[in-house]
């Protein structure tokens, strides 16, 4: 069972369900930092929303931590570097509020063209100002969207019915896939600011993006451009875009976030011209609904040591259904090899044979550094951090991936230090079977406690074996034994019921025609 805490609040149908699950949830809300830091101690997962500052300072005090999820999209609240370096998952809900945030856009979009807003609060205070409030329409108008992911992708499909012409920035999307949409791509940020009638944001905050929209960029706006943010606070220089406005370089702006949050104050407030919502763009009943329940399997993914698909800081963070079974028999293989070696090796080589060779393994390869480095670094390995362990400690990796199978559809092969070690998947259940140990079948499965001896081929080794294990009281579960290729030498695995003491492996090694005694013992 694993404490997980939370400090904000939740939909109750996620957190009931990792208390099904056997977990302990801990709801403290309104903390502060000390607060924080303090209740923080002992935790295995904290789960927050946008509020909760989690700090370098923060994750030293996590003793325990595993995994952060954020019920939402931005991470600005959350060191992910410090997370990083600290083996700790971050995940987030980034397909539970789209919609919600596209459909924002749009309101603050019409209010912003049709000045809702304005003339609402004229009309209640008694005053009918139909000719002050007059409005532009949105058909025949360019829209400039930057950013065509999740969100772009929505308020794109929802503009085009209201018979905008459409163009996006975005270098990571290719011109084919945007022009699918009917987007034309423009190869410049300035350029979309000069060709738009109405530009909407859909970016995070990087240090790359802060600023993004400062005074130098708004001088460049097409005459009567109106822009439109429901994406991170402080993408746009608001002082800059408040002088644009009130100098008539902008029209208008809608903005939903802003650089400190919450606040009452910002030189936008003062403007008429400018829509304003305090960071509405998630809040709709749906949404806060889905955050939490989508951040509540997240996190119970991370605690069971399953792929986690929203997972920020993993290298992998998509995974083919094929080969989504593989990555517990990799992680396992990986644990076995680890102690299959004398020391970590200079180099592992990992071949993905069969059909999971057509596919992307990177995880899978995650899966086997995970389990390798788990057994003999002395510190918690986990996805988040296993690639840049074995980096440190100059392990290079080598990874191939193969259509063909020698005896088997699918196998995982692992190579290093003088060792060989592989496995695959059987029967319709998918069960774990080991199939070669140091270049000899063999075909058993991956138990936690192994002894594999090489031998000289020759009578009476598997009583002697035997007998010896008998005198210590240790149960053998199951025998295997296997022959190389060229059928020179042997090798005997011994599953068994606990683990072999080390006065019995040191009496077996002295026997004549034993050339090596390996325990492997994962419990």
């Amino acid at each position: 069972m694993a404490r997980i805490l939370v400090t904000e609040k939740i939909a109750e149908p996620g957190l009931d369900a990792l208390r099904e699950a056997g977990h302990e949830v801990d709801v403290r809300t309104g903390l502060d930092d000390a607060g924080l830091r303090a209740a923080i101690v002992g935790a295995h997962a904290l789960i927050i929303r946008s509020a909760t500052k989690v700090t370098a300072e923060v994750l030293v005090a996590a003793d325990e931590l595993l995994v952060v999820g954020r019920a939402g999209i931005g991470l600005d609240n959350v060191d992910v570097e410090a997370a990083t370096e600290g083996g700790v998952m971050v995940a987030n809900a980034p397909q539970s509020n789209t919609l919600t945030t596209a459909e924002h856009t749009m309101a603050m979009l019409l209010a912003q063209a049709r000045n809702i807003p304005q003339a609402h609060h004229a009309l209640k205070a008694g005053r009918w100002e139909r000719s002050k409030w007059e409005g532009v329409e949105l058909a025949d108008k360019t829209l400039g969207i930057v950013g065509l992911g999740r969100i772009g992708k929505l308020v794109a499909q929802r503009a085009m019915a209201f018979g905008m012409n459409l163009i996006a920035y975005d270098p990571y999307v290719s011109v084919d896939r945007a022009r699918q949409i009917n987007v034309e791509l423009v190869e410049e940020l300035g350029d979309l600011v000069a060709a738009s009638d109405f530009i909407t944001l859909h970016l995070v905050k990087t240090p790359e993006t802060e600023n993004l929209f400062d005074a130098e960029m708004l001088a460049r706006a097409k005459p009567g451009l109106r822009i439109v943010n429901v994406s991170r606070g402080g993408i746009i220089d608001e002082q800059a875009l408040a002088d644009a406005v009130a100098a008539g370089t902008v029209a208008g702006a809608a903005l939903d976030v802003f650089a400190t949050e919450p606040t009452t104050e910002s030189p936008l407030f003062e403007l008429d011209q400018v829509v304003v919502t305090p960071h509405l763009g998630a809040s709709t009943r749906e949404a806060q609904d889905k955050a939490g329940i989508s951040i509540a399997e997240q996190v119970g993914l991370a605690l069971a040591g399953e792929f986690v698909p929203f997972a920020v800081n993993v290298d992998a963070r998509e995974v083919a259904e094929a080969v989504r079974p593989f990555l517990p028999l990799a992680e396992k293989l990986g644990a076995m090899f680890a102690s299959l070696c004398d020391a970590l090796p200079d180099k592992l080589e990992i071949e993905f044979q069969g059909e999971i060779g057509g596919f992307d393994n990177r995880l899978t390869e995650l899966s086997v550094v995970k389990g390798l480095l788990g057994q003999i670094s002395g510190q918690p390995v986990s996805f988040v951090n296993a690639t840049r362990i074995a980096e440190e400690r100059g392990m290079e990796l080598r990874t191939t991936n193969t259509a063909l199978a020698k005896d088997y559809v699918n196998a995982i092969t692992l190579r290093g230090g003088g060792h060989s070690l592989a496995g695959t998947l059987v029967g319709p259940g998918g069960e774990q079977r080991l199939v070669l140990i140091d270049d000899h079948a063999v075909y058993l499965p991956p138990a936690d406690h192994l002894l594999v001896i090489r031998n000289d081929d020759v009578p009476g080794m598997i009583g002697m074996v035997g007998s010896e294990l008998g005198d210590a009281g240790v149960n053998i579960n199951q025998l295997q034994v296997g022959q190389s290729d060229e059928g020179v030498g042997a090798i005997m695995a011994f599953v068994t019921a606990g683990p072999v003491p080390v006065e019995v492996q040191d009496r077996l090694r002295a026997h004549d025609g034993i050339v090596s005694v390996r325990a492997i013992d994962l419990a």
